[in-house]
């Protein structure tokens, strides 16, 4: 199943979801802010993207600078979890795997 993690507010991932919708697929649209993945989620899309949690963080949003460097991999999830702005956005899984839409034209290469 093709999934879309979906800000639509965010440039980025309305251009990502243009890409596949152009390539005639229909993904699942998850609005993260609104409907946030659960830890267990987010783990697993780590694990498809190969990447550690800090890696899948926005830097720049407020907040993150308050997350202690010396932070475990199960405090960082949970931050996710509950704080769905920290997620990278967008993101699009694909079966077994996933990519970040940044640039959009990324997410072509799992389909």
């Amino acid at each position: 199943m093709l999934t879309i993690w979906h800000n639509p507010r965010c440039s980025k991932s309305r251009e990502a979801l243009a890409l596949l919708e152009a390539r005639g697929l229909s993904p699942v649209i998850v609005d993260y802010q609104k409907t946030p993945p659960t830890a267990a989620d987010i783990a697993h899309v780590l694990g498809l993207l190969g990447m550690a949690p800090r890696d899948l963080m926005r830097k720049g949003e407020a907040g993150y600078a308050d997350i202690p460097a010396d932070a475990s991999r199960e405090t960082l999830i949970a931050t996710l979890a509950s704080t769905p702005k920290l997620i990278e956005r967008p993101i699009v899984i694909n079966g077994a795997k996933a990519a970040i839409g940044r640039p959009p034209e990324a997410v072509l290469a799992i389909l």
